[in-house]
């Protein structure tokens, strides 16, 4: 349905792509991936012919409609909600145009009512007719409520927008879906409202995204840039990475029999295959795994930081005890008469439709806040260590990246200091960077040396996975999974939450909802969630 033949693209000496040869086609979503850098969104932009290539060509099967998730927020800003998502059936939008200009003639005549009719004629093929309600549908799935569908783009907030141009991109069945990261600023009930509808999208989707568990779901195939190339598995995130890893593990084995290292990858993909099978993706594609060539499995080159989080000491059972905690914010109450107690070993995952109050909340236990009323006390034994979402007043120096973690650390060295930059993939001459000129993700691996620094016995993290790549998450996954201290978080990562939490705390503005029980049971639990919404309007069930 699209290809890219022999694509390479340089900037200056840098060579980005070397004669790519890939092809998607109809029924498959392929997800994307590859380290920072390695030009992810650069190849999205290629295909859809915003970015022009060195050499080689991109095909578009005649005939097929391509649409592409647009990052460009201000674009649409004196367009109305509704007609902003109709924009993006080019073809649709242009007929409704021509007649509804025809219509508004004054001085309307005979050649004029032959147009419009075939203007008319057209519009009933590309089911026109129903095209508002299918977007109201659209906007209605991704959270945006009927009375803004007629308002103007800039009078919504920025998080509206992208669900607005998510609704764009989705709408008119396009015959390829491209999407850059289209679950940025989503919160995670939306998110699965946009796998649902991927799941059932019959034909071609291309997509970049941070998210694991939205590429486990609806990838059918991961298309990894690696080398300036690009290579292709059958399989979604999971299965690359795993398989990627066992066959890094069976390089290094170099006495391991090939006879041994082809039993071990075949029993691997039965293994994975038949944990497949009971997922929802599996059920809607039915192709997973179906074409593994064991011999194509490789290592990637992929490097993932050493994030290693020590207690220095261990926590007594007196963690934290909060007694009718209450913050309002300026629009409205956040939270209000909330009590906890954490035990020893909690990993308390923190939900809100106000990312708001959660961030709030953290601040007050990190005495960055404020609260309205109420207590809290945290046992004589614990050490807390906060990682907040918003970090710029921690980069507003000159100081290079060895003096920044040195003012951090009791220990001055520069040996010292140097290793826990190096776990987060600061080396050489990179170190002596200036703080101030670090890019989102450098900034929070800074942040996260920092915290690893502390040997903290609790930890406060929010939305710790933001600005990551893919790797830099796993590894934050995997080290919260085998950190024996206590941990209050939240994340919109449906992967990272689900892994490491053992209790779930949803506040609202009412009262909040505390369940010792995995997450995934949590979102599925129908009892749960009428209270969520009672508890969200304000009633009692």
């Amino acid at each position: 349905m699209i290809s890219a033949s022999n694509i390479s693209l340089q900037f200056g000496k840098r060579v980005l792509f070397d004669e790519v040869n890939i092809s998607f086609t109809q029924g498959n979503c392929y997800g994307i991936i590859g380290a920072n850098g390695a030009g992810k969104s650069t190849f999205l932009k290629i295909l859809t012919g915003e970015v022009d290539q060195t050499g080689g060509s991109v095909i578009v099967e005649p005939g097929k409609r391509i649409s592409f998730l647009k990052q460009d927020h201000f674009e649409f800003d004196t367009c109305t909600v509704l007609d902003t998502v109709l924009m993006g059936h080019k073809e649709l939008w242009k007929v409704k145009e021509a007649k509804d200009s025809i219509y508004a003639k004054p001085d309307f005549d005979e050649a004029d009512g032959i147009k419009a009719a075939e203007l008319e004629e057209k519009y009933a093929e590309m089911d026109g007719w129903n095209s508002e309600s299918d977007a109201a549908s659209l906007l209605s799935g991704l959270g945006i409520p009927e009375k803004d569908h007629y308002k103007l783009l800039e009078e919504l907030p920025g998080t509206s927008k992208v669900r607005i141009l998510l609704a764009q991109a989705l709408f008119g069945n396009p015959d390829i879906l491209i999407l850059d990261e289209p679950t940025n600023d989503l919160d995670i009930r939306t998110v699965a409202w946009l796998e649902d509808f991927l799941l059932d999208f019959k034909n071609t989707v291309i997509v970049v995204s941070h998210d694991r568990h939205f590429l486990d779901t609806v990838c059918t195939n991961i298309a990894d840039i690696d080398f300036s190339k690009i290579k292709v598995y059958t399989g979604n995130y999971s299965f690359w990475y795993e398989s990627s890893q066992l066959a890094l593990r069976q390089r290094s084995n170099q006495n391991k029999k090939a006879e041994e290292k082809k039993k071990e990858l075949s029993e691997f993909i039965a293994r994975f295959s038949a944990n497949a099978s009971k997922s929802k993706q599996a059920t809607s594609r039915r192709k997973l795994l179906d074409k593994i060539n064991i011999d194509e499995i490789q290592p990637s080159s992929r490097k993932y930081p050493a994030i290693i989080l020590k207690q220095g000491r261990e926590a007594g059972d007196q963690i934290l005890h909060v007694q009718d905690l209450s913050k309002k914010g300026t629009d409205g109450m956040l939270f209000q008469g909330f009590d906890l107690n954490v035990m020893r070993g909690d990993k308390i995952a923190f939900l809100a439709n106000d990312s708001t109050a959660i961030t709030s909340l953290f601040d007050i236990l990190a005495g960055e806040q404020k609260a309205d009323s109420g207590t809290f006390t945290f046992g004589e034994t614990i050490t807390p260590a906060y990682l907040p979402n918003e970090n710029h007043e921690f980069f507003d120096t000159d100081l290079n990246l060895l003096d920044w973690l040195r003012q951090y650390s009791t220990e001055k060295d520069e040996v010292f200091i140097r290793g826990f930059l190096g776990k987060m993939l600061f080396s050489g001459e990179e170190i002596f960077k200036s703080a101030r000129v670090l890019s989102g993700g450098e900034k929070v691996r800074c942040m996260t040396s920092k915290l690893m620094l502390a040997e903290a016995n609790l930890l406060i993290l929010d939305e710790p996975t933001n600005h990551l790549d893919l790797e830099s998450i796993q590894a934050m996954n995997n080290a919260l999974k085998d950190y024996k201290g206590t941990v209050l978080f939240t994340s919109h990562d449906h992967a990272f939450v689900s892994t490491v939490a053992n209790k779930i705390i949803e506040l609202t503005p009412n009262g909040h909802i505390e369940k010792m029980m995995s997450f995934d049971d949590y979102l599925s639990n129908e009892k749960i969630q009428e209270q969520r919404e009672a508890l969200l309007a304000g009633t009692t069930v």
